[in-house]
């Protein structure tokens, strides 16, 4: 039996990019500290999210762009050393802007996601990503999403259709816009990240990390609420709201094996039927 010692973070992070990279070096220091192998970091924690999701772009100039091949993901990889390290980041390519995220370890860059499905205004800063695909790591074979990607089964079935042993999401998910709840634990969006987390794991019988900002930027109050979720949709450690670690391991060949032994439902599937308006999903 071999296990894995994951971790998914809730934290706070802003527009200085050095004041992140040492939140991001506690985290990981702390992570190494309790054996974690793999560590999912939030979205957009190298520079910070976006101050608002309204048409609000000329409230600053939004977080710093950074090259995949640049010196700042350079360091992060420095930092992970033995490690796998999922973190979020604003892209640079060219002249394009993109929500990303990146999964490295001390050899360099080992997988890429730009965000694909944008909420309200974020289109203003951030182009499209076009694709979810797993790619092979030292601790298994990971699928990337951010954010309100998960809200789309599609994309998670995608990555476990490519092999997925573990899906990561990495989020600035706040908390609802309107009516919010003054007890954070009970807010409805909150609820709805929850919920997301678990059904994803559950339908695709995969490993799910869930990393989030934790505390405020701008007009947002981000939800926490990191975790780690096993193949059949139990979550296994939580941070709740706070900012912390979600640290739970897992024999995770073993847990996928357990989970699809009676009902596989990557096995079981009958994409023949899936139909609408003429056309065959995936």
């Amino acid at each position: 039996m071999t296990t894995l010692r994951m971790a998914a973070a809730a934290a706070e992070f802003g527009r200085d990019l050095e004041e992140d990279f040492a939140t991001v070096e506690h985290l990981i220091k702390d992570a190494r500290n309790q054996g974690v192998r793999l560590l999912a970091l939030p979205e957009a924690c190298l520079g910070g999210y976006l101050l608002s999701l309204d048409d609000d772009t000329a409230l600053d100039t939004g977080p710093p762009a950074l090259a995949l091949d640049g010196p700042e993901i350079r360091r992060l990889a420095s930092l992970a050393g033995e490690m796998t390290v999922v973190a979020g980041y604003c892209e640079s390519a060219g002249d394009t802007r993109y929500n990303s995220v990146v999964c490295v370890s001390g050899d360099g860059v080992l997988g890429n996601h730009r965000k694909v499905h944008q909420p309200l205004n974020e289109d203003a800063s951030y182009a499209s990503g076009d694709r979810f695909h797993a790619f092979d790591t030292p601790v298994g074979r990971i699928g990337m999403m951010i954010c309100y990607d998960k809200a789309f089964p599609e994309s998670a079935r995608a990555l476990a259709l490519d092999g997925a042993e573990i899906g990561v999401c990495v989020s600035a998910w706040p908390g609802a816009r309107t009516s919010p709840a003054a007890d954070l634990a009970q807010d409805r969006w909150k609820r709805r990240f929850d919920l997301f987390d678990r059904a994803r794991a559950l339908e695709n019988q995969i490993v799910w990390l869930s990393a989030n900002q934790a505390g405020t930027f701008g007009s947002l109050r981000f939800v926490g609420s990191a975790k780690v979720v096993d193949p059949g949709g139990d979550i296994l450690a939580d941070t709740g709201v706070g900012a912390g670690l979600a640290v739970a391991e897992l024999d995770v060949v073993q847990a996928l094996e357990t989970a699809r032994r009676a009902m596989g439902h990557l096995r079981d599937r009958r994409p023949d039927t899936y139909t609408y308006a003429g056309a065959v999903t995936a």
